[in-house]
C-alpha cells in the first residue's frame, strides 16, 4: 500500500512539473503581446517551439492567410531545401510588417499567377520569426521539378547586393535543423539556391554566395 502511494505521488509531481514547464515556456512575452500561458494538455509543440529555439512559428491563421483553392500532398521527409529571396517585398522588421508581406505575396501568387496558394513552404522574416506558407509535405509552386520533393524556404527581402540581417540567417539555418529533427527533412538533405534549379537571379547574389558555405549545399 505504501509503495502504491509513493508511485502515485511521484507521477503526480511529474505531471505538475511538466505543466509548469509548459506554462513558463509559453509565458515568455513576444512582439505580439499575446498571453499564451496555459496548463492545459492541448498545448502543442508549435506553441512553445519559438520560445525554446529563439524563434516562433507564425501560423497561417496568425498572418490571416487566405484559404487555398486546393491542396496536394507528397510523402516526406523531403530530400531537398530550395532557398529563395522575395526581392519584393523588402525586409520586414516587425511582426505586423511581416504578416503584411506574407499576405501581399499570397495575393500576388493567387491573383497574379493563378496559383492555389502562396508558393513557398515557409518564410523567414526580419523580425526573427518563421512564417508558415504551404507547410510541410504540401506540393509547392516555388521550383519546377522540385515542388513535390522539397521545402521551399523564403527569406523575405532583396539580397542581390546585401546579406540578410544576421538573425535571419541564424533562424533560417536553425529552422532547417528543426525540420530534420522533426522528421520533415531527410538527414542527408541537399540544399540548393533557387538559381540552381531554374533560370533566375533568386536568391540574390549576396545570399547565394553565403549559402554555398552552409552545410549540405551541393553544386547542381
Amino acid at each position: 500500500m505504501m509503495l502504491l502511494l509513493l508511485v502515485l505521488l511521484l507521477v503526480g509531481n511529474m505531471t505538475m512539473f511538466t505543466s509548469i514547464e509548459l506554462c513558463v515556456a509559453a509565458a515568455i512575452p513576444d512582439n505580439s503581446n499575446d498571453t499564451v500561458c496555459t496548463t492545459e494538455t492541448t498545448i502543442t509543440s508549435e506553441q512553445i517551439l519559438g520560445y525554446t529555439r529563439d524563434w516562433r512559428l507564425i501560423t497561417r491563421a496568425e498572418w490571416a492567410a487566405r484559404i487555398p483553392t486546393s491542396i496536394s500532398n507528397f510523402t516526406g521527409p523531403a530530400p531537398y531545401v530550395i532557398l529563395h529571396h522575395s526581392y519584393q517585398p523588402g525586409v520586414c522588421r516587425t511582426l505586423d510588417a511581416c504578416k503584411a508581406a506574407m499576405r501581399s505575396m499570397q495575393n500576388y501568387h493567387m491573383d497574379g499567377h493563378g496559383w492555389t496558394d502562396i508558393g513557398y513552404s515557409f518564410a523567414v522574416g526580419g523580425d526573427g520569426n518563421v512564417y508558415e506558407g504551404r507547410g510541410y509535405e504540401v506540393i509547392g509552386a516555388h521550383a519546377p521539378n522540385y515542388n513535390s520533393r522539397s521545402i521551399g524556404l523564403l527569406l523575405i527581402g532583396n539580397f542581390m547586393d546585401e546579406l540578410p540581417p544576421a538573425p535571419m540567417l541564424d533562424v533560417a539555418q536553425d529552422f532547417i535543423k528543426y525540420s530534420v529533427e522533426s522528421g520533415h527533412l531527410r538527414k542527408d538533405y541537399i540544399l540548393h539556391g533557387h538559381r540552381q534549379v531554374r533560370s533566375t537571379e533568386c536568391p540574390g547574389n549576396a545570399l547565394y554566395a553565403e549559402i554555398r558555405m552552409w552545410p549540405h549545399w551541393q553544386k547542381s
